[in-house]
C-alpha cells in the first residue's frame, strides 16, 4: 500500500471541508477564550474529525467493494484496483478512527472537558459505520445519518469551548441537517433508476417521485426557518451574518420554487440538488462571518 493510495482512499478535501463545521462550532463559542488556547483546540478538534471522517470513507469503499458496486462503477478506486487489499483498508480504517478518538481523548484531558467531545467523537464515528454496514440500503434513514454526519461537527466544535451550547448552534445544526437531507432526497430521486437495480429503499421508489419532491419542500422550508433564527439569538456578528445570510437564502428559496415545478425530470434533480449544495456551502460561509468580531 502506498501513501498516496492511503491518502486517496480517505479523501482529504471531503475531510477538510467536514472540518468547517468543527471550526464553525468552536469560533462561535469562542469568546473570553484565550487565543492561544483556542489555536490548540481549532488544531485538536479539526484532527479529530479529520481522522473520522476519513475512516468513514474507508469503511464506505469497503462496504462498497464488497458489494461489488464499485467493481463496476468505480474500477479506479483503491480497493477495486488493487492498489489497497481488503485487510489493509480495514486496517487504516481501525487506525484512522482510532486516531480520532485519541486525539478527542488527549483534548479532554488536556482541558478538563469531561467525556461529552468523546461521546460525540465515539457517535460520529459509529455513524459513519452504520450508514456504509446498513444505513445507505435504507434509503431515507440513511439520509438522516448523512445529515447528522456532516453537521454533529457544529455540536463537537461548541462542545470544546463550552459545556453549554448555545441556542444558536443548534440552529446552525439543524439548518444544516435539514438543507443535507433535503438534497439526499432529490438525489434520490434523480438515482431511482440505479438505486432500484442496487435495491436502495429511496422514497422515490418508497413513494413515488412526486410525494419525495414534496417532502424535501418541507425540509427545505425547515432548513429556512432555521437559517433565519440565529438572527434572534445572541450571535456575535448579527451583522455580517445577515449579509451572508441574503446569499443562502437567494439559492436555497430558488431551488425550493424550481421544486414545485411540474414534470421535473433528471436534469432537473440535479440542478436542484446542486443549487442546494451550493445553498450549503452559503450557509457555511454564514456560520464562519456569524463568529468575526
Amino acid at each position: 500500500m502506498k501513501i498516496r493510495d492511503a491518502i486517496e482512499i480517505i479523501r482529504p478535501v471531503n475531510c477538510i471541508m467536514g472540518s468547517l463545521t468543527v471550526i464553525i462550532g468552536i469560533l462561535n463559542t469562542r469568546t473570553g477564550v484565550d487565543t492561544f488556547l483556542l489555536v490548540i483546540t481549532l488544531i485538536l478538534g479539526i484532527l479529530t474529525y479529520f481522522f473520522i471522517a476519513g475512516s468513514g470513507m474507508i469503511i464506505n469503499d469497503i462496504y462498497d467493494f464488497n458489494s461489488g458496486i464499485d467493481v463496476i462503477n468505480r474500477p479506479n478506486r483503491p480497493i477495486p484496483s488493487g492498489r489497497i487489499t481488503v485487510p489493509q483498508a480495514k486496517f487504516l480504517f481501525f487506525l484512522m478512527s482510532g486516531i480520532g478518538i485519541i486525539f478527542s481523548i488527549i483534548h479532554s484531558l488536556i482541558f478538563t472537558l469531561g467525556f461529552l467531545n468523546i461521546i460525540l467523537a465515539l457517535f460520529f464515528a459509529f455513524m459513519g459505520w452504520a450508514y456504509s454496514a446498513w444505513g445507505k440500503k435504507q434509503g431515507f434513514i440513511g439520509n438522516i445519518i448523512v445529515g447528522i454526519s456532516f453537521s454533529i461537527g457544529l455540536i463537537y466544535g461548541a462542545v470544546l469551548n463550552s459545556s453549554i451550547v448555545p441556542t444558536y448552534i443548534y440552529f446552525f445544526f439543524l439548518t444544516s441537517f435539514f438543507l443535507l437531507l433535503s438534497r439526499e432526497i432529490v438525489k434520490g430521486c434523480e438515482d431511482i433508476e440505479g438505486d432500484k437495480k442496487e435495491g436502495v429503499k429511496t422514497l422515490a421508489i418508497k413513494f413515488g417521485i412526486k410525494k419525495s419532491i414534496f417532502i424535501s419542500i418541507v425540509f427545505d422550508t425547515c432548513a429556512i426557518i432555521f437559517f433565519i433564527l440565529p438572527l434572534f439569538t445572541d450571535i456575535i456578528n448579527p451583522m455580517f451574518f445577515f449579509i451572508s445570510m441574503i446569499f443562502g437564502l437567494i439559492v436555497v428559496i430558488h431551488a425550493l420554487i424550481s421544486s414545485f415545478h411540474k414534470n421535473l425530470n433528471k436534469k432537473d434533480f440535479k440542478k436542484i440538488s446542486l443549487s442546494l449544495k451550493i445553498g450549503a456551502f452559503f450557509g457555511l460561509i454564514t456560520f464562519i462571518l456569524a463568529s468575526l468580531f
